[in-house]
């Protein structure tokens, strides 16, 4: 690998770091915290839903900023809304406010999330094919999985240590704080090579333009638009478990003031995820089709959340968790790789960003039924229920699979990379 490329790898993967290590601090007790704020169960999982209807609603608009202005406006933009809007819900929380401003500041999480979704991952292929990488992009993205979890493992257990040692509020004002210092860093490092941002239009044209481009390359094209309508099944159902799964452990766990054990479900998803990224390139050439990966582990997934959702023995709990991440974390440098060699460069944030927007969109009709669902029935239950609705997105893989796309089999690349540059 030549320097350039090296370098490109290096930033991706501190920003990836630091982006994780950010979020995961919250993330095993963020379920705990909105309960606490004296949500139910369905608000709690409604104020997310809401959460991913931001991410619905500003997709597009934030796709224009990445492909107009650029990848690194996009992520810094999206580091400082993430950083106030931390300290709002920290805000919230002191107040027990009611849901209603819940809901929207929610919605403006939604808003900070999608300025990254799409951007880092095609700044990221934009600037290895700039600097002429030869490698495989599974290799490249199962390190960044590898980087991710050790970052979930380390905020994730910290969070609920320090949750337990002070109050739920304190992992969010540290969030907030290292979201500020990835913002500096981003400043300084991040260059858009490979890409040169088209402002020639205004936004509403840009917008149409970018709609357009997401409906051509993305839906128009069958390979890619079967992985597009199976995303909203999963990613609903994901992001429900994941966040499900803090009280549910508490539960079998027989200890509801035990916010350590809580973090304990994001902290073994983050070593499943460093397992599944380390072996994703290796899984990858025990099959011919990058889509008979894909497939297997949305099987394997169903079956983990069935067993979660039947058991009643916290240790079977936690093997099956262990299962059901590290079948995600296998299939998701794959279908990253897969997608991403799909798409041609200049459009590659926007179908990207197209492909997370209908994720979001599952995660807002799909999240509010299954915490009603455990309101109702128990958590177990909403876990059989979201493996069967897991179920309705393979037949869409598929369906992509039969199209044939080259980019199964083979590694593609849409431009020819210039000479390796020397990069500051």
């Amino acid at each position: 690998m030549n320097p350039a490329s090296r370098r490109v790898q290096r930033i991706y993967l501190t920003l990836l770091l630091g982006n994780t290590l950010a979020a995961s601090f919250i993330w095993g007790i963020n379920t705990i915290f909105l309960l606490d704020a004296g949500l139910t169960n369905f608000e709690a999982f409604a104020a997310n839903a809401f959460f991913t209807a931001g991410m619905v609603i500003f997709e597009i608009p934030t796709g224009v900023v990445a492909d107009t202005i650029g990848r690194k406006a996009s992520y810094l933009l999206g580091t400082i809304t993430l950083s106030v809007t931390t300290g709002l819900y920290w805000m919230l929380w002191l107040m027990h406010a009611p849901f209603v401003w819940w809901a929207i500041v929610s919605i403006l999480l939604g808003l900070g999330f999608t300025f990254f979704s799409g951007a880092v991952d095609a700044w990221l292929v934009d600037a290895l094919t700039f600097t002429q990488y030869t490698g495989s992009l599974e290799t490249v993205f199962g390190r960044g999985l590898v980087v991710t979890g050790i970052a979930m493992f380390t905020g994730s257990v910290l969070g609920g240590v320090i949750a337990q040692a002070t109050n739920l509020g304190v992992p969010f004002l540290i969030r907030a704080g290292i979201l500020v210092v990835m913002l500096v860093f981003a400043a300084f490092v991040m260059k858009d090579l490979g890409f040169t941002p088209d402002k020639s239009r205004g936004p509403i044209k840009a917008t149409r333009n970018i709609l357009a481009m997401s409906i051509e390359h993305g839906l128009k094209k069958r390979s890619v638009r079967y992985i597009i309508l199976a995303a909203p099944f999963a990613s609903g159902v994901g992001i429900y478990a994941f966040y499900a799964l803090q009280p549910y452990l508490l539960q079998l766990y027989g200890d509801k003031t035990a916010y350590s054990i809580a973090g304990l479900a994001a902290a073994i998803l983050s070593l499943s995820q460093v397992a599944g990224g380390m072996l994703a390139s290796r899984v990858r050439r025990l099959f011919a089709r990058r889509t008979s990966t894909i497939i297997g582990a949305s099987i394997a997934s169903v079956v983990a959340l069935v067993v979660l959702g039947v058991t009643s023995l916290f240790w079977l709990a936690v093997v099956f968790l262990v299962i059901w991440g590290f079948v995600f974390a296998v299939a998701g440098p794959i279908q990253q790789s897969y997608i991403n060699d799909m798409i041609p460069s200049k459009q590659r944030a926007t179908v990207l960003s197209f492909e997370s927007l209908f994720g979001s969109l599952g995660g807002v009709f799909i999240q509010p039924a299954l915490g009603r669902a455990a309101d109702v029935w128990g958590y177990g239950t909403s876990f059989v229920i979201g493996g069967a609705i897991q179920l309705i997105g393979i037949p869409f893989l598929f369906a992509s699979r039969r199209q044939q796309d080259p980019a199964d089999t083979i590694k593609t690349r849409d431009e020819a990379a210039p000479a390796a540059p020397e990069v500051a």
